[in-house]
């Protein structure tokens, strides 16, 4: 069953930070109803961005198969048949994205905080992101784009994919004393079930 504390992590990546939208994020998950429960300013080291993206140890592997099978459907020919040595290329070049600047870890909580981050971020490609998602409203790359420059696909935020990812990236990025417990206002009127807080 969903918990009002369920928690899922983001990270606004260092494109989001140049380009001042760091407001215009957070803006979205709080209206929403999500509470931020931890946020700080780093420059990730090489090995943190590493065993960010290797915690589930089947990454690689399904990245370098999905990888391989996007070259396919363009008709176009993988750099390699290999799906470590694909996941391997990817996984240097978001090394370098991400460490280029700083970026800036943050805790959302809230019910259903996994699926609620995820669908106002929109995919992972921004040109095929929805419109009215973060990545659709204001980033314009393309797998396309990023494969002719030999980068990573810049679409400023990074969301956990499930309950389980988030709490090992959680445990990852904050200790627990970054992590605050308080109360806000309008739960009062999101998780009250009968509203009959409101004129006490």
């Amino acid at each position: 069953m969903a918990q009002i504390t369920e928690k899922t992590l983001v990270i606004i990546k260092p494109d989001g930070i140049q380009r001042s939208l760091i407001g215009e994020i957070v803006k979205r998950f709080e209206r929403a109803g999500l509470k931020l429960v931890a946020v700080k300013m780093v420059v990730p080291t090489m090995e943190q961005i590493e065993k960010h993206y290797t915690l589930d140890p089947s990454w690689r592997q399904k990245n370098g198969e999905k990888s391989i099978k996007g070259y396919q459907d363009k008709g176009l020919e993988p750099p390699t048949d290999d799906p470590l040595e694909m996941s391997g290329m990817t996984l240097e070049k978001l090394k370098k994205y991400l460490s280029s600047g700083p970026v800036i870890p943050m805790i959302w909580q809230g019910l259903h905080a996994v699926a609620i981050v995820r669908k106002l971020t929109g995919g992972t490609e921004p040109l095929t992101s929805d419109v009215g998602t973060i990545r659709g409203d204001f980033v314009l790359d393309s797998y396309e784009r990023s494969d002719v420059d030999k980068r990573a696909v810049r679409n400023l935020i990074h969301a956990s994919g499930s309950v389980g990812e988030a709490e090992q990236e959680i445990e990852h990025w904050f200790s627990n004393g970054e992590i605050f417990n308080y109360r806000l206002v309008q739960e009062s009127v999101l998780y009250d079930v009968n509203l009959d807080g409101i004129l006490e």
